[in-house]
């Protein structure tokens, strides 16, 4: 079990050793452990040696120069310079929420960007402006569509932030995959195998083989197959994939850049980077905002009093399940899996630091 802190100061410390200025490090540091604290092991410290791997390929730019080149009153599209997505996240979300203050609503599509770490975080930081945040991105093809062998999508996650009064705020935060990539990689690391719906073989065959997609297999759209509606995960995540990158000039479909560092980019790339869009939604651009986030505690209320089937297992609403395990973990410390520790300490030696 390790501490936030520990976990945030050590990783800060990688970020300045890749180049990146004291700031940028924070920021990326902070998003980066922040899924860690969330629950969402797979996007946390467990990412960080395959960033540091990418700025070793040359992939990763520390130090990035944003440029807004294309720009209305309330949109614009922000060429991130190769930049970690864990960095330009927070800044394009920072330009939806300005312009969002100014005409009501912001939008941000990103492109020439990386992996940005959990959607929700950049989706959140709207929440103290009594603001609806809204956050996707595309990611490396390792989903095939309903009825395809072909990995044409990445897990492609929605992350959509509401704030609410006296209740805690409703954050949903989903890949658009019946599992994300990172969930394979804990299984991985743990030999287990994976549950049945989340990954089909090369001759895309159904299969509980956790390294399934490492063998030339497929991650599957959210349901599964087609008769528990993966259409509608597929068609979900190409709505995440034509918002983050056709609407901004970025990489889409087969074409994207994959986050690991030992497969190059294609030959023959049909954009710039990974792409993200953002959005802000100023409440009372619609109704007085004390009025809505009254609403919704009677909304959440009534959900969280829903007859649950069994009562050992309460109805909850989006969030609830991040926000308990952040109060649990902000007590308790992290716990980090002894291969992922490896990995840790091997950075530490490469930049001859303590961990």
């Amino acid at each position: 079990m390790y501490s936030y802190q520990r976990l945030f100061d050590f990783a800060k410390q990688v970020f300045v050793s890749m180049g990146h200025t004291e700031k940028m490090a924070d920021t990326a540091a902070t998003v980066l452990v922040s899924a860690d604290m969330r629950g969402v092991d797979s996007h946390g410290i467990a990412r960080l040696k395959g960033y540091v791997r990418l700025w070793e390929a040359k992939r990763i730019n520390s130090k990035p120069i944003f440029q807004i080149e294309h720009e209305t009153p309330s949109t614009a599209v922000l060429n991130a310079d190769e930049s970690l997505g864990l960095i330009s996240g927070p800044e394009a979300m920072k330009i939806a929420m300005i312009k969002a203050k100014s005409v009501g609503t912001g939008w941000v599509s990103v492109k020439n960007s990386n992996h940005y770490g959990i959607a929700g975080y950049h989706a959140m930081m709207a929440l103290d402006q009594d603001m609806i945040g809204i956050s996707m991105t595309n990611a490396s093809p390792l989903v095939a569509p309903t009825f395809s062998k072909e990995r044409l999508l990445g897990t492609n996650p929605i992350s959509v932030a509401i704030p609410a009064g006296k209740q805690p705020p409703f954050v949903a935060d989903m890949a658009t995959t019946t599992a994300a990539n990172g969930k394979l990689e804990i299984l991985q690391r743990k030999n287990e195998d994976a549950p049945l719906g989340w990954v089909q073989d090369k001759e895309g065959n159904p299969t509980t083989n956790a390294n399934g997609v490492k063998e030339g297999g497929a991650l599957l759209p959210l349901g599964g197959d087609r008769e528990h509606a993966s259409h509608k995960g597929y068609i979900l995540g190409s709505i995440v994939d034509i918002f983050s990158a056709v609407l901004s000039g970025a990489n889409y479909g087969p074409w994207v850049p994959p986050f690991v560092s030992f497969i190059d980019p294609v030959a023959d790339p049909v954009g710039e980077g990974l792409g993200h869009f953002f959005g802000a939604m100023r409440i009372d651009a619609f109704r007085k905002a004390d009025e809505f986030k009254d609403h919704m505690d009677t909304w959440i209320e009534r959900f969280r009093s829903s007859t649950p089937i069994d009562e050992a297992n309460p109805v909850q609403i989006p969030g609830d399940y991040e926000r308990n395990m952040e109060a649990s973990r902000s007590k308790d410390g992290i716990p980090v899996l002894d291969p992922v520790i490896q990995d840790l300490n091997e950075l530490a030696d490469k930049f001859k630091l303590k961990f």
